[in-house]
């Protein structure tokens, strides 16, 4: 039996739109600035040769387990609390008044109807108010392990890594990265994220979630600096 290609073209018509509107999983992408660091020398493979001692394997009883070299790793915990808040309010008023002597001719003031027709006075009054207000608030908390890239010559460490989450709905990506004291760092080998020198903390994300939370171009057109009303 033939099938009516009146009927199978619409049919496909809305097939396509639907695949059309499937949301698509959404994969974090790895940005190169935030990757791990391995180390700097490769540990050697070891040799079951039955000696309890092997070189390049030695451990000194009283070392340090913290992250201290490049490519060891240590948690840094998120606490970030941003509050800030502006007030402004401006208000300027200036008035002006100029009145002008009747003019004479003849020693006598020209009149018509009886006003006087060369009178003349001038006033000017300006008022201008304005107020601003703004008020902002973040939080972030949470945890991320990151990798050492970086021995500066003081014992510093630069530290760098990212977290990359795929939901049901979307991802989700956390990369920090920054300068700690060796100090700083916790016996747990954690540090705070409050004690990242030139700290750079970028918290993100793709799916249904994230564009339900923006605008839409036509709206960023209207609420743009360029629109003139």
């Amino acid at each position: 039996m033939n099938k009516n290609p009146v009927f199978v073209t619409p049919l496909l018509g809305i097939l396509l739109l639907l695949a059309g509107c499937a949301t698509p999983v959404h994969e974090p992408v790895s940005d190169p600035r935030f990757s791990a660091v391995r180390p700097v020398m490769s540990m050697p493979i070891p040799i079951n040769d039955g000696a309890i001692y092997k070189a390049g394997f030695e451990r000194a009883l009283f070392e340090d387990s913290t992250a201290h070299r490049v490519g060891d790793v240590l948690t840094i915990v998120l606490q970030e609390k941003t509050n800030a808040s502006k007030k402004a309010s401006t208000s300027t008023k200036k008035d002006a008044a100029v009145d002008l002597s009747t003019p004479t001719v003849f020693g006598a003031p020209v009149r018509y109807a009886g006003k006087d027709i060369l009178s003349a006075s001038v006033a000017a009054k300006r008022d201008f108010g304005g107020e601003g207000d703004s008020t902002q608030s973040n939080s972030l908390t949470g945890s991320i392990t990151v990798t050492v890239a970086e021995v500066f010559p003081n014992g510093n460490l630069l530290v760098r890594g990212e977290k990359l989450l795929t939901l049901n709905q979307g991802s989700e990506h956390v990369r920090i990265s920054g300068i700690i004291r060796q100090v700083d760092i916790r016996p747990d080998n954690t540090v705070k994220s409050s004690q990242v020198a030139d700290a750079r903390i970028v918290y993100g994300g793709q799916g249904v979630l994230a564009e339900a939370n923006g605008k839409g171009w036509m709206q960023r057109v209207f609420d743009g600096p360029w629109w003139p009303f």
